[in-house]
């Protein structure tokens, strides 16, 4: 007899979420889906307001990741008033979102991904957490509790704030950087690379043990997208779009991220909150990509820090399809992060005052492109005359990987899943998949157009009595 599995809600994730499993007569798996029940609406409720703004407001959609809407809000207010913002505004804002970056990656291994990475996937549940860690190796608990301090406290010294600071604005940045708050910085960076070395080299001691789920972790194949620059190398910030496949060719390059809509198409799914952006040019389906730290490090030529660098060839050498290193990216990311902070932190004019561009609206539209911790990350507004906000699009980096994941779960929930005996170590496999792309639902659903509704109103006996579709 066919029998659905559903794991409600997916755990150690960022927001809510479901995973719906289908099996047929022979207790295989027949299909599979991943759920985001949640909704937000933040593109709603912003119409009419003051697009200057936007950044500060847009910054509440994550408590996690303020920093990333803050960046890509500020870019799309600049386009909107039609400047060029200083370069040390620009650096600045770069510092601060390399801070997030480093801080959020952390989040995800150390405190939502290490248990099964320390403690084995099939460990006992109640310990797979970061208490578990600490129980197991402190040291490890102790290096993921810092690093995210580190991050936060390089925010709170230049945001004034580590949680949604305003400090980013339509612009450039509200206030110059003090001698005192760089010096701080400063101070925290080989700190931060020490940390991010000993936890790559504890990493790859353990990969050998989760060759099966390397494996089935990477039997999708799509493309990758991701911001990068002239040098060819991260770009966080700022910079142009590359598309690339799973052979390693680039199928298109030099993308302008605010042309975004010829190239990329917007579809939404009947099981999800959360639309599934593609690339246009082959298709719904066919044009599915993954963002985020894997296909960044699989587009760019190189990292561009030494020591990140130096991660690369062995990363390189690993199949780099599978999701599952998104794990290990990630950690290379966090290194990047802190050598990149410690070379931005040092430029000369790092404490000029010139940080902020003034004008009035010169453009009815703007888009703003940036790297989030979990990939490409896009804010679109239009404003009338007055300035005031008539429509907003967000395109969040886990709204990218959408599809990726739900194909993902399905390549894993067949592997792993088999007859009438369901362990918990399956299941955990099954959510760990969605582990890797770390998303965050709480940034993410947005849904386009018409929101794909439906509720019914069920009785007692199973029978609908009524219900509504939109």
């Amino acid at each position: 007899m066919a029998k659905q599995i559903v794991i409600d809600p997916v755990t150690r994730i960022e927001g809510h979420a479901k995973i719906t499993i289908q099996l047929n007569d022979a207790g295989e798996v027949d299909d599979a889906h991943f759920h985001v029940t949640q909704l937000r609406g933040f593109e709603k409720f912003c119409e009419g307001r003051p697009f200057s703004e936007m950044p500060s407001l847009m910054a509440r959609i994550c408590g996690i990741c303020p920093v990333s809407h803050l960046v890509a809000s500020s870019k799309a207010c600049d386009m909107l008033l039609g400047v060029r913002i200083p370069k040390t505004a620009a650096n600045l804002r770069r510092i601060l979102n390399l801070a997030q970056i480093a801080q959020s990656h952390a989040l995800s291994f150390f405190y939502l991904s290490s248990p099964d990475l320390l403690l084995g996937m099939d460990a006992d549940m109640e310990k797979r957490s970061l208490f578990g860690v600490a129980a197991a190796q402190p040291q490890l608990a102790r290096d993921g509790v810092r690093l995210r301090s580190i991050g936060q406290q390089i925010i709170e010294r230049l945001g004034g704030k580590r949680i949604h600071p305003g400090w980013t604005v339509p612009g450039g940045v509200s206030e110059p950087l003090s001698a005192e708050n760089r010096d701080f910085v400063a101070s925290l960076v080989p700190e931060g690379i020490r940390i991010a070395r000993r936890t790559l080299e504890w990493y790859r001691g353990v990969l050998g043990n989760y060759e099966e789920e390397i494996t089935a972790f990477g039997r999708m194949h799509t493309l990758f997208m991701c911001l990068t620059n002239a040098d060819d190398t991260l770009e966080m910030y700022d910079g142009h779009l590359r598309i690339g496949d799973h052979q390693g060719n680039v199928v298109a390059d030099h993308l302008r991220p605010a042309e975004y809509e010829d190239y990329m198409g917007e579809a939404v799914e009947e099981w999800s909150f959360l639309k599934s952006p593609y690339y246009k040019p082959l298709g719904y389906h066919e044009g599915t990509y993954r963002v985020g730290p894997l296909a960044r490090l699989n587009l760019v030529k190189s990292c561009g820090t030494p020591l990140a660098d130096e991660e690369l060839p062995f990363f390189r050498s690993l199949d780099t399809q599978s999701s599952f290193h998104y794990h290990y990216a990630r950690l290379i990311e966090i290194l990047y992060c802190f050598e990149k902070i410690g070379e931005l932190i040092e430029l000369p004019d790092i404490l000029s005052d010139r940080v902020r561009a003034y004008a009035q609206p010169n453009n009815e539209f703007g888009i703003g492109t940036s790297e989030a911790p979990r990939g490409t990350l896009t804010h679109h507004y239009q404003i009338d005359e007055n300035g005031l906000i008539v429509r907003a699009n967000l395109i969040i980096a886990t709204g990218h990987n959408n599809v990726a994941m739900d194909r993902n779960v399905y390549e894993v929930a067949k592997h792993f899943i088999k007859g009438d005996h369901i362990t918990d170590g399956m299941l955990n496999r099954v959510e760990a998949v969605i582990r890797t792309f770390d998303p965050c639902l709480s940034c993410s659903t947005h849904a386009v157009g018409q929101m794909p509704l439906h509720i019914q109103l069920v009785a007692p006996t199973g029978e609908v009595l009524d219900e509504v579709k939109r």
